[in-house]
């Protein structure tokens, strides 16, 4: 549909809801509409097939630094409240989470700043699951990401770029954290690569594992380069295994806290 339609329908459908919006509200509403229209052309050909990239999480969840990452305490009750409620005791960076730049550069854009526009974003899928077989600490290189590039064509402007290591598989086994010895052990992505993403305008990474940094880096190069640049992160994606290389669209529900570094996020492909 060509946008100058959209917008004739988004209009109808405002007026149809008896002038709901008015003034600039309806302007606002109607530029949204044309801005999602013209970034986004991939999702008009989409086969409407929907993959949950995010894992479900608990006390259990494997983090970082050993802690529970989220807590449960019940707040109300059925019985006597007449309705259930939580109280939540959340780390930012646990389960499928958003590293927002401000979590390793001071001064740097909070979660809740993130330009919504790259929220919704071209999906572009880098596998290295066979070298990850072998080296639990393997990453992506450069070489990685020319091999896509020539295997799909250049990368989309503003493209979320997601290492598939493998690693959603093994959810629920100590092997997803680290090694027998307790030593942290999983693949990430290279400095090298994610300076060649930055160049390409890649928008945002994400990977299947605990950090974008894989388990043996002593410094967090990726980390401290990345993010800085103003761009975000995505940890602990799953089911990147049922997607292909290129075609699909993801969205990135990123939470909106005040001032966050990060936050769980509920995050969507359309394929």
């Amino acid at each position: 549909m060509c946008n100058a339609c959209l917008i004739e329908n988004v209009k109808h459908h405002m007026m149809s809801r008896r002038r709901l919006f008015s003034g600039a509200a309806a302007t606002a509403a109607l530029g949204a509409a044309a801005g999602l229209a013209a970034a986004r052309p991939a999702m008009a050909q989409a086969s409407g097939r929907v993959v949950d990239l995010t894992h479900a999480y608990d006390s259990d969840f494997p983090t970082f630094d050993g802690k529970p990452g989220i807590l449960f305490e019940p707040d109300k009750n059925f019985d006597p409240d007449g309705y259930h409620l939580f109280k939540l005791t959340i780390f930012e960076h646990t389960g499928t989470h958003i590293d927002a730049p401000l979590h390793f550069a001071q001064g740097g854009i909070s979660v809740d700043a993130l330009p919504v526009e790259n929220l919704i974003a071209p999906l572009c899928i880098i596998d290295i699951s066979a070298k990850a077989a072998e080296d639990p600490n393997a990453t992506v290189e450069p070489a990685d990401v020319e091999a896509w590039i020539s295997a799909h064509g250049d990368l989309p402007a503003g493209a979320c770029v997601a290492m598939n290591s493998g690693w959603s598989a093994r959810m629920g086994d100590p092997s997803w954290r680290n090694l027998p010895d307790g030593t942290l052990a999983f693949p990430g992505f290279s400095k090298a690569a994610t300076d060649l993403l930055a160049d390409a305008g890649a928008a945002s990474i994400g990977v299947d594992t605990l950090s974008l940094d894989p388990g043996n880096s002593a410094d967090f190069a990726v980390h401290y380069s990345w993010l800085p640049s103003g761009r975000f992160g995505i940890e602990g994606l799953a089911n990147l295994d049922q997607l292909p290389a290129t075609g699909a669209t993801v969205f990135i529900g990123a939470p909106k806290h005040r001032g966050g570094t990060g936050g769980p996020a509920r995050i969507i492909a359309l394929v």
